[in-house]
């Protein structure tokens, strides 16, 4: 499955990557990986580690019930690592990225894929996500603007270290 286009560094640009999902009979060990750019499900990554070792470029994608633990040690093979939301209302791909951008330290592009909706790009970005594949059925170009929805953010999180509290400087309340 690929996109024509994605959501990357808030711009939309022409996605030269394709996913590679299992089809039914498929299995991680059998599995036909395409040339080129291609993002390959976890499983694939681990069932096939030294055969696609060195292989570049190349992505790979967790399942939101995944850990980002799964890969700590193999990030510098990834120049892209999707987090799939199977459903929009499955928070969890939330904390993999969070967890891959801070505790391991990942750079690259880490791009939401699946049920990816506008009303969720604001928040993804906040926890380190700079590319989205919006869901097929939505207009990419009306998505895009959910990165700007909110003009403040109160809370830390990967994309503002400093909460709004310690950012702005408030005058004392006098009373008359």
């Amino acid at each position: 499955m690929s996109n024509s286009e994605i959501i990357k560094n808030r711009a939309v640009v022409a996605d030269d990557w394709t996913v590679l999902r299992l089809s039914e009979g498929d299995t991680a060990d059998s599995v036909t990986i395409p040339a080129g750019k291609v993002i390959l499900p976890l499983a694939v990554w681990q069932a096939r580690r030294t055969e696609l070792q060195g292989r570049t470029p190349l992505g790979v994608w967790l399942n939101s019930d995944a850990q980002a633990d799964a890969i700590k040690d193999d990030l510098e093979q990834f120049e892209v690592i999707g987090i799939n939301f199977p459903i929009f209302t499955d928070g969890r791909g939330y904390s993999i990225a969070f967890n891959l951008r801070t505790r391991y330290g990942y750079a690259g592009e880490l791009r939401a894929i699946g049920d990816v909706l506008r009303d969720q790009l604001f928040y993804m970005q906040r926890v380190g996500f700079n590319a989205f594949a919006v869901r097929a059925d939505k207009n990419i170009h009306d998505a895009l603007k959910g990165l700007t929805d909110f003009s403040e953010k109160y809370q830390a999180s990967w994309d503002e270290k400093t909460p709004l509290f310690r950012r702005v400087q408030r005058q004392p309340v006098t009373q008359d």
